[in-house]
């Protein structure tokens, strides 16, 4: 429940924006307007145009009224969050349709990224996953045998893969990751509903688990009109590490 004025004018129009009443484009009424309507100084019209834009769902310009704007889900990279844990901290229903889950051997890329030999068994699973429905993310994630055999038990369209893995005794120690952008394949663009060749996001992971071992290594490509990356200003990962790294270094 909103305890300060600020919060309680927030509130309201973070229901309007949500609800429709104000659309994507549409100006918010001017800082005078919702003075006069709320009886306030601008001083908390000030502060709820703050956190509206915080959260994406404004923007604000000088000497304009703020914007409503297409929400982007911020993602941090700097810790590691499932997605369907994600979309559900910021209040929306994850989704998956699985693609492809393969068992084949290992290529020489696939290899070194897992620390195996290549021609060594395999699990590939390719994953769309979904914001409200709408396509977001791509996934294209290669496990060590071991532990990809066991997603052949389950529904990927209806788990968590991280959470189930967890669950089966193959939890995760440590995850790197690397960010880039890339412009969208005819695979991106089929699924993600983009044209190709859009500027799209893609994420690299490598996870080991709690004995040091590589299980994973996955590509995941998110479309940068809905995510965008965040990471602590710190620029340190929880184990102390520099998680940000020139390359080549």
């Amino acid at each position: 429940m909103a305890t300060t004025l600020y919060e309680q004018i927030a509130d309201d129009l973070r229901r309007r924006i949500l609800s429709g009443d104000l659309a994507v484009g549409d100006d918010v009424p001017s800082e005078g307007e919702l003075a006069e309507q709320w009886r306030t100084s601008r001083g908390p019209i000030r502060n709820a145009l703050a956190a509206l834009r915080s959260e994406g769902l404004v923007e604000t310009r000088r000497g304009r009224p703020a914007r409503v704007v297409a929400r982007k889900a911020h993602h941090p990279v700097d810790v590691s969050i499932p997605f369907t844990k994600w979309v559900r901290d910021v209040g929306g229903e994850p989704g998956a349709r699985t693609q492809e889950i393969s068992l084949r051997r290992a290529d020489d890329d696939k290899a070194q990224a897992l620390g195996i030999r290549p021609g060594d068994l395999v699990v590939d699973v390719v994953r769309l996953r979904l914001v409200d429905g709408r396509p977001t993310m791509l996934e294209r994630l290669t496990f060590i045998e071991e532990v990809g055999r066991v997603l052949f038990d389950v529904d990927l369209d209806t788990v968590s893969i991280t959470e189930y893995l967890d669950s089966r005794g193959f939890g995760y120690d440590d995850i790197d990751h690397e960010i880039d952008a890339v412009a969208a394949d005819e695979l991106d663009a089929e699924l993600l509903d983009v044209e190709p060749g859009t500027p799209i996001l893609r994420l690299h992971r490598v996870t080991r688990g709690r004995d040091g071992r590589t299980f994973e290594a996955s590509d995941d490509r998110y479309r940068s009109d809905i995510v965008r990356f965040t990471v602590a200003a710190s620029g340190r990962a929880r184990q102390g590490d520099h998680f940000i790294r020139a390359i080549g270094t």
